[in-house]
């Protein structure tokens, strides 16, 4: 937790500096908070019933806005927002990145769907707690979230994510908590996230590897790559044979094998021959 420390310590110390940072970040976070409420959809009117931003001149009163943890109850300046299970709706919030200092966001257990930012570190490259689940996000979990050096929750359960989990997300070197649970992830979980329970990846029928029970199997396409090259390379090698050999009927029917090896590898299991003008199928292999 060194690393969470410095960074703790860090931000305190800007925090402190009111005099010289005060103006500035409130004006950024005001408008952070203005960005998101004006980007989600409010079915519920929690947004609207309390971030009222008439109160403008008054220092610290973001602070009172459902959902909004403030540094210090006097300053405009965000540490972190709360907004799970307040019936939210629309894509990730954009503008986060004005809200500097923020070091946690939960928007859990909403109605927020789409893919997340690619560059989501981008926003919130000081956040140390992440929880989007219980919502319809979907697409694939962007690999810039490694990036997020800070992070030491990440949340992501019960969503519509699909596609592998990027190799190098468990190489965050504060990340504690992880969940990934029910979702359309496939392929192998990473080996840097299998220090976590197979109950944070579970309800994903396309995910294998420890600490799941699931073993992975061969990708037919893998397999298929290989035959492809070995194909490949015993084609360059006869082609290099038939160049040395000038009789135009030799190389006809040199060609004519090539094209029969490569039909044969590919469908092996039957060929077609014919007896007597009669078509009948023989089986060469099992």
């Amino acid at each position: 937790m060194h690393g969470y420390t410095r960074l703790v310590v860090w931000l305190l110390l800007l925090s402190s500096c009111s005099s010289y940072f005060g103006h500035v970040t409130s004006d950024s976070d005001v408008q952070c908070l203005k960005d998101l409420k004006q980007s989600v959809i409010d079915p519920n009117g929690v947004l609207e019933a309390s971030w009222s931003f008439s109160n403008n001149g008054i220092d610290g009163y973001i602070c009172r806005f459902t959902g909004v943890e403030c540094w210090h109850p006097d300053q405009n300046r965000v540490l972190g927002l709360r907004l799970g299970n307040l019936g939210l709706e629309g894509p990730f919030p954009p503008g986060l990145q004005l809200c500097s200092f923020m070091t946690a966001l939960d928007v859990s257990g909403n109605n927020f769907s789409g893919p997340l930012p690619e560059h989501i570190f981008e926003q919130m490259a000081y956040t140390t707690y992440l929880n989007l689940s219980n919502n319809s996000f979907s697409g694939v979990i962007p690999a810039s979230i490694r990036n997020m050096t800070y992070l030491s929750t990440l949340a992501l359960q019960h969503n519509q994510f699909d596609g592998g989990i990027p190799a190098q997300l468990g190489n965050t070197s504060q990340l504690i908590s992880f969940n990934v649970a029910d979702n359309s992830l496939s392929s192998l979980v990473p080996d840097s996230l299998q220090r976590f329970s197979a109950a944070k990846f579970t309800g994903n029928p396309g995910l294998c590897g420890p600490p799941l029970d699931k073993r992975c199997k061969k990708r037919f396409r893998m397999r298929i790559h290989i035959r492809l090259v070995w194909v490949q390379v015993m084609f360059v090698r006869i082609q290099k044979l038939l160049r040395s050999i000038n009789d135009a009927s030799i190389t006809g029917a040199s060609a004519g094998f090539i094209l029969g090896f490569v039909v044969a590898f590919y469908f092996p299991h039957k060929f077609l021959f014919c007896g007597r003008l009669q078509p009948y199928t023989f089986r060469v292999c099992g």
